[in-house]
């Protein structure tokens, strides 16, 4: 039999592959031209699946082809068909049971620590401990499971608890935003400031590792999806950068996320600006999407950043105009400042009248979101 007869012959016995692994594309699996975010163009995206079937039929037909142009087989095409059929199903039962387990892999549910609703109070132990600066401290609490992820997601907070031992004292709950990545496993991380008249700051900066504390939550805030502002401007004050930072992170972890930020920072010294060299690593590696703007009420000397208090003349040269479209503008910090950028909020549930300095540059209420 002819070279091309007994090619043909092996390409038949392979033709049932076509209908037993057909190309299915699904509603929500990008094409090769719009990789999903944060994977490689024909990498591990939504086609990786029939692309380890498809390799491996290829590597069979290579050897098929060495059985019919250049080994011995020639002579006996029949049985060389025969024999490359086995292979290719071989090689594609394998690489379906591969892409099966790695399917299984992926799609496992991530264990949360916090799941909201009925939940209630979960207790958590102090592991670590980390003075920042005179009156600031890092927290590392860990989860009940190495394998947990806190179940904080972007935008929310969540609640601590603690009772007083004064005879009578009702417990003292406070809301935090952690400052770890959401998908970090084992461990959830705290930034506290501590005020002089705060009974939750201060009994946080007095545990120890060992020590327990109970939170509860996700408490939503703001739902952020990518690219859901073509601009958004983050004002914060103090250990209002927290939230500031959670939406930081979102954004600039995920290649997808197109959005343009504005940070105004206030503090009172240098040593205040919480998070900065982490601020300032997210500024460097996105020179055209971030840029932070510090200002201190005692700066030092060689101090080139805004003096003072956060004003209306910077806010109104630094932030997207009112005018923009699809802009949103985040605020959080102390009392006194909220009240003299947005007003304060009425409830965590009730954002309350837009006031101060945003109101009068001419920014809606639906603009503007106080954390």
């Amino acid at each position: 039999m002819s070279l091309f007869v007994a090619s043909r012959t092996a390409f038949r016995a392979a033709a049932p592959l076509k209908r037993q692994f057909p190309v299915r594309r699904y509603a929500t699996e990008p094409t090769s031209a719009d990789p999903k975010p944060g994977a490689p163009s024909g990498g591990s995206g939504g086609g990786s699946n029939n692309t380890l079937v498809y390799t491996a039929i290829a590597a069979v037909f290579a050897g098929a082809g060495y059985y019919f142009l250049g080994g011995t087989n020639i002579d006996k095409p029949a049985a060389a068909a025969k024999k490359a059929e086995e292979k290719v199903k071989e090689a594609t039962s394998a690489a379906a049971e591969k892409a099966a387990a790695t399917v299984g892999s992926t799609s496992a549910a991530v264990k949360a620590a916090l799941t909201g609703g009925d939940q209630g109070w979960v207790s958590l132990k102090l592991e670590e401990s980390e003075i920042i600066n005179h009156n600031s401290k890092r927290l590392r609490f860990k989860l009940p499971e190495d394998d947990m992820v806190s179940g904080v997601h972007i935008a929310s907070a969540i609640l601590t608890k603690f009772k007083p031992e004064t005879e009578g004292a009702k417990p003292v709950i406070r809301p935090y935003t952690p400052i770890n990545d959401e998908d970090a496993k084992g461990y959830l991380d705290l930034l506290i400031k501590k005020y002089p008249d705060g009974p939750m700051s201060t009994h946080l900066h007095d545990l120890v590792p060992g020590q327990r504390l109970d939170v509860k939550g996700p408490l939503p805030k703001y739902p952020w999806t990518a690219n859901k502002h073509e601009h958004i401007a983050l004002v914060a004050g103090g250990t209002g950068i927290t939230p500031m930072f959670q939406l930081l992170r979102a954004i600039f972890n995920n290649p997808a996320d197109k959005t343009k930020v504005t940070l105004v920072f206030g503090n009172v010294t240098e040593e205040d600006i919480l998070l900065k060299k982490e601020l300032s690593k997210l500024e460097n590696e996105n020179p055209r999407r971030f840029r932070a703007f510090y200002v201190l009420d005692n700066p030092p000397k060689q101090w080139t950043g805004g003096q003072g208090f956060i004003t209306k003349d910077l806010l109104k040269t630094v932030l997207p105009e009112p005018k923009e479209e699809n802009i949103k503008v985040f605020v959080c910090g102390p009392p006194g400042l909220m009240d003299a950028i947005s007003g304060n909020k009425k409830s965590p549930k009730d954002q309350g009248e837009l006031k101060g300095v945003l109101k009068e540059l001419g920014y809606t209420p639906e603009q503007v979101y106080k954390f």
